[in-house]
């Protein structure tokens, strides 16, 4: 796909919906949605992390872009130098900038890969793999979930080449139950075109004491359980923790169900409203979190520490938990079904 081509796909009317900003967001390359007005002129612009703050915010699909959009976003115009944009992109860490001419209209895009370079992600990515999968037995009686296969490749395979994909390739696993036989399929990962070290549970650490076992990071790491598979754009997910400078960032996924009865509303013994089945919305986990350096170095070696306990010390410190909603397909390989599941799936998605 061409420039030219990417840029008109990247731009849409005031009158366009969330939805629409979603769509054009998956069908260009350039990872960022430019609004304009009658005129031509660019009112403002939507990128992956306002349509994700939206989303907590409960807009529907249908909401309306002048409601998320950002109204004031950085710009450069026609005629700056390379060294000025440059210097925009890095003092507002932003992957884009729009190029308007003296009269708001928009000439181009011009990103920080173009500028700078393609480069790959230093931030390591951690991956669980060290549970039993008991619900999924008898297949996990002879095979770890993570090398069960999801179309023609194991789960954890499909997890480290979408990782790669965003250019990510320093990983650590870790391993308990029949850690040799993933040892064994992945090696140091040089056959996928990354770099794997094993963290060896001897006893069950829990996902936050397992972090506890990483060497030293200096920056944040992506934390993954290794029975999940999904499309999210991972560099994307590092950029939203960045941007609000998180101690932690939680993955999320909306999740819905309709109650089966007529819910009363009262106050007291009165009822003051009675609603028919009504639909209730929840964000639950789902799995993936992006961790800061200064977290890990808390961490006692080897004390047991569960995901909810860690965040939940953050908290009590004070420390800034965010949430990043998922809207991209995701799945949690947990029940029998959901392997069969994956199968179907993986014809469309892997």
């Amino acid at each position: 796909m061409n420039m030219i081509t990417s840029l008109e796909q990247a731009i849409l009317p005031l009158n366009s919906t969330m939805q629409d900003a979603i769509n054009a967001l998956n069908i260009s390359t350039l990872k960022i949605v430019l609004i304009i007005n009658e005129q031509h002129q660019l009112v403002g612009v939507i990128t992956d992390g306002d349509i994700r703050r939206a989303i907590l915010a409960y807009h529907g699909l249908n909401s309306a872009v002048d409601l998320i959009m950002s109204h004031k976003p950085v710009t450069a115009f026609q005629g700056d130098s390379a060294s000025k944009i440059k210097h925009l992109l890095e003092v507002n860490k932003l992957l884009h900038i729009p190029i308007l001419t003296q009269d708001q209209r928009i000439l181009g895009i011009e990103t920080r890969d173009h500028l700078f370079g393609v480069g790959k992600l230093t931030n390591p990515v951690f991956i669980m793999a060290g549970g039993f999968g008991t619900r999924l037995r008898p297949l996990t009686s002879s095979c770890p979930k993570p090398l069960l296969k999801v179309g023609r490749k194991p789960i954890l395979e499909n997890i480290i080449e979408s990782f790669s994909s965003f250019g990510f390739e320093q990983f650590y696993i870790s391993v308990h139950y029949k850690a040799d036989m993933i040892k064994d399929y992945f090696g140091d990962g040089s056959t996928l075109g990354v770099d794997i070290e094993y963290i060896e549970e001897k006893t069950p650490l829990g996902t936050g004491g397992a972090l506890s076992l990483l060497p030293d990071v200096f920056e944040p790491v992506i934390l993954m359980n290794g029975d999940l598979l999904t499309k999210v754009d991972f560099s994307e997910l590092l950029a939203y923790h960045q941007e609000e400078k998180a101690a932690v960032t939680m993955c999320v996924r909306e999740y819905e169900f309709q109650v089966p009865y007529g819910v009363i509303q009262s106050e007291n013994n009165r009822v003051t409203n009675i609603v028919e089945k009504p639909v209730e919305k929840y964000f639950v986990n789902a799995g993936i979190y992006v961790i800061s350096p200064e977290v890990i170095h808390k961490l006692k070696v080897n004390e047991y520490l569960d995901m909810p306990d860690l965040i939940n010390a953050c908290l009590a410190n004070e420390e800034r938990i965010s949430m990043f909603p998922i809207h991209e397909y995701w799945l949690d390989i947990g029940r029998m079904s959901d392997f069969e599941r994956a199968q179907s799936d993986a014809i469309n998605f892997f």
